[in-house]
């Protein structure tokens, strides 16, 4: 499988909706509705939610989040979907983005990959290593 690299920028949308649950001991959980526009080599709208939890102690939280990507990827179009993971302990992040096997559609049917995100100045910039199934492999 043939791997590329692209990146870009991001905005995103955060709308804090009604959680389900109410969190206990010193743990506040939340839920967000994620709107995001993507420019780039990746370009197109996500929508998705997020849960988190926020403990007591500053700086140590979780979320978790499910976006579909609805556009293209260095111009094949189609959709897709991102599961992210994201851990903060003591304000030292680990995220982990991950494309969900066999959700993408159209030209990108097949699609695999990862995704590091970076906000610098307020700024959110996306990195996406991706490929396809040796059965879906488009050709660039």
């Amino acid at each position: 499988m043939q791997v590329s690299k692209i990146t870009g920028k991001f905005d995103v949308k955060l709308t804090p909706d009604s959680p389900y649950a109410t969190g206990v001991g010193g743990v506040t959980l939340g839920r967000m509705a994620l709107d995001k526009t993507f420019y780039g080599e990746l370009e197109g709208r996500s929508q998705g939610e997020m849960l988190s939890a926020m403990t007591s102690v500053k700086g140590s939280a979780g979320y978790v989040a499910i976006e579909q990507v609805v556009g293209n990827v260095c111009g094949k179009q189609g959709s897709f979907v991102l599961q992210h993971f994201g851990i903060m302990t003591d304000g030292q992040n680990r995220l982990i983005l991950e494309v969900v096997p066999h959700s993408g559609a159209g030209e990108l049917q097949g699609l695999t990959g990862t995704m590091a995100i970076s906000i610098e100045n307020g700024q959110h910039f996306y990195e996406f290593q991706f490929g396809f199934e040796a059965s879906a492999e488009p050709t660039f």
